[in-house]
């Protein structure tokens, strides 16, 4: 196999990593499954025999073309040639292994989907982003850990991989908490660019008065939303 050099994509191609994330997954014949990313296709044959429908989209043309020729016989399989985060389809569950570059856009465009579940296979240094503790937080951090309920299942071995990636990896579980706007989420990677400056101080930055003392990490991740809610009101 020949790396997805354009898209910097690494294909799962153990069928035993591919059985535990469909596991894991665990749709129901009532669940429609959206995945973004379908690479080589190693997840389609799993999740179709236990879901509803499966809606997957892949950017690369010559893998959509592939991925059709091969998987042209599922009749509760939809294949779409484009861009995964732009076909505004319904879905209860989400699953994907995407190339790593694209993890932060991912998370942040699941936290504007209303689905119940999902699975991602992340870096390894990005799932301990999203896991970090309150020093450590960064803006990504707070938003998955108010949006979601996650856990860390499992490492990946890089010999499940072709070609084999340089980096670890991990596979991560989102259960559904709330969803946050498109302008929430911007707000709040916003006050982020102002790290380590008092609350008061970045209300100043952005023309608002506000009376505190507290910095970003003294907050909690609750008090972190509530303070870019209450930034949204200007």
């Amino acid at each position: 196999m020949i790396k997805r050099k354009k898209f910097g994509q690494n294909f799962l191609k153990s069928d035993h990593i591919a059985k535990f994330i469909v596991s894991s997954l665990n749709p129901t014949r009532d669940d429609i499954v959206y995945e973004i990313g379908t690479g080589r296709g190693i997840l389609l044959p799993y999740l179709c025999k236990k879901s509803k429908h499966v809606i997957t989209v892949e950017k690369d043309k010559s893998l959509y073309e592939e991925d059709i020729m091969k998987f042209s016989n599922i009749e509760n399989l939809t294949i779409i040639q484009g861009d995964g985060f732009k076909q505004n389809k319904k879905f209860d569950i989400f699953v994907s292994n995407l190339p790593y570059s694209e993890s932060k856009t991912a998370i942040q465009w699941m936290l504007m989907q209303k689905f119940t579940a999902g699975i991602i296979m992340i870096q390894y240094d990005f799932a301990e982003k999203l896991f970090a503790t309150k020093q450590n937080r960064k803006a990504i951090s707070v938003l998955a850990q108010s949006g979601f309920n996650m856990e860390i299942l499992r490492n990946v071995s890089k010999e499940d991989f072709s070609p084999q990636p340089k980096i670890k990896s991990t596979i991560v579980s989102f259960r559904r908490r709330t969803s946050f706007s498109k302008e929430l989420i911007h707000t709040v990677n916003l006050i982020f660019s102002f790290r380590r400056k008092k609350i008061q101080n970045i209300g100043k930055q952005l023309g608002i008065t506000i009376k505190s003392d507290l910095r970003l990490e003294e907050m909690s991740n609750y008090e972190i939303i509530k303070f870019a809610k209450t930034i949204r009101k200007f």
